[in-house]
């Protein structure tokens, strides 16, 4: 009995099974930590004396360590995960960054500060895309999109409870209690079995996990490049405007104080929703690609209204960030297209490193907003580097094929 033909209950029952529920459990850890920082930004900055600009300049350098260890993680992970098997990264990725944590709590100085970040960013780059690859090689291709849509909306709900913890505690509490969220998760983890699509190419003749083929072929290369490119406007959106978003309150003459954690929270909530909005879509319209298409330009008016917010309320603002949340709430299928478009042997390194490498733009992507405020002042500035990042992921996304319909189990060929 195909997939298609099983009883609505069957599937579902399939698509909530432990594969599924616990690589949405591994994300939801993975998005605690990944966000706290943005979270705690300024109380942990002054925690440790500083003040001022240096809360913005330190800010940044914080967020870009980060982000580095992400794109270099997002490699070794991916590679791993091709070579030794899904679970093995899902285990391997979470310890790390566990232990970083709770090393977080103890830091004193920038530089340590900075060093557990780049570690942690490491470690948390395993998670989504053995997550994704290892739900995608599971399920029938008829009902994956909702496997994959359970893991980005439950996972990026951990935004939400990141937002909650640092309200009821201090900074390094937050972190001590993200590290063993963690290291609890990998006890649950011992109870899932490997995909059954990398145990069949475990015992073949091939390459695999070979990072270095994504750029020997022209086809390779723009798919892994297109796939990048169409999420850019997630890590503007979270990097910047929701990061910074008091600074740009300011600007806005926004009424009422906005936080970094508040705006988090709300944007993530958004988040939480276009998740579940884009995966249900994708399957009814049974199209990848029109739902991506659609979540940015909810993205385009959603940053239409940011800036058009001048004087408005603290609430409607939030509202707004929740909004932008809801936009570039199209994670999901974007990973998950990452995910399609190649075969067995090369899936686990694209689908963790294309994710990665879009976390890892946010350092090029603040380093240009860093540069036009200081030229074209804070608001035109964003206003800059996000149409650049919105055009640059309409085109791509033109460029890549639908996938929705595409069969995961055969391999990609090296000459």
């Amino acid at each position: 009995m195909t997939a298609t033909s099983q009883h609505p209950a069957t599937q579902w029952r399939q698509v909530l099974g432990l594969p599924v529920i616990v690589a949405a459990l591994g994300y939801f850890v993975d998005i605690y930590d990944l966000v706290l920082f943005s979270i705690v930004r300024v109380p942990s900055l002054k925690g440790i004396g500083l003040a001022g600009q240096e809360l913005i300049d330190q800010g940044v350098f914080l967020l870009n360590m980060q982000m580095a260890g992400m794109l270099l993680g997002g490699i070794l992970w991916g590679i791993l995960g091709d070579r030794k098997g899904r679970l093995k990264i899902m285990f391997g990725s979470i310890f790390i960054y566990s232990l970083a944590n709770l090393a977080n709590a103890t830091v004193h100085s920038i530089e340590a500060y900075a060093l557990l970040r780049f570690l942690a960013g490491i470690g948390l780059a395993g998670e989504l895309g053995a997550g994704i690859t290892l739900v995608s090689e599971v399920l029938h291709r008829s009902i994956r999109g909702y496997g994959t849509m359970i893991v980005a909306t439950v996972g990026v709900s951990g935004a939400i409870l990141a937002n909650f913890v640092a309200k009821q505690f201090d900074w390094r509490t937050a972190f001590v209690i993200g590290g063993v969220l963690g290291l609890m998760l990998l006890v649950l983890r011992l109870s899932v079995a490997e995909s059954g699509m990398f145990k069949g190419m475990e015992s073949r003749e091939m390459s695999k996990g070979n990072f270095l083929a994504l750029f020997t072929s022209r086809d390779r290369f723009g798919r892994f490049l297109h796939s990048i490119l169409i999420g850019l406007p997630s890590w503007f959106v979270v990097g910047v405007l929701i990061t910074f978003s008091p600074e740009f309150a300011k600007v806005l003459n926004v009424q009422g104080t906005v936080s970094a954690g508040n705006a988090v929270m709300y944007c993530y909530l958004g988040l939480v929703g276009g998740d579940l909005a884009s995966g249900v879509l994708s399957q009814l319209l049974q199209s990848r690609k029109k739902v991506v298409l659609l979540f940015l330009l909810i993205t385009v008016a959603a940053v239409a209204v940011y800036f058009s917010a001048a004087g408005v309320s603290a609430g409607v603002f939030y509202a707004i960030c929740c909004l932008l949340g809801f936009g570039i709430g199209y994670w999901a299928i974007f990973v998950t297209v990452a995910a399609e478009q190649f075969g067995t042997n090369l899936r686990a390194t694209v689908a963790t490193s294309v994710p990665n490498f879009v976390r890892g733009m946010t350092i090029p992507i603040t380093m240009l907003f860093q540069v036009a405020r200081k030229s074209l002042g804070i608001e035109t500035g964003a206003i800059v580097v996000g149409v650049l990042t919105l055009v640059i992921a309409l085109f791509s996304l033109s460029r890549l094929q639908e996938t929705f319909h595409k069969d995961l189990d055969y391999f990609e060929e090296f000459i």
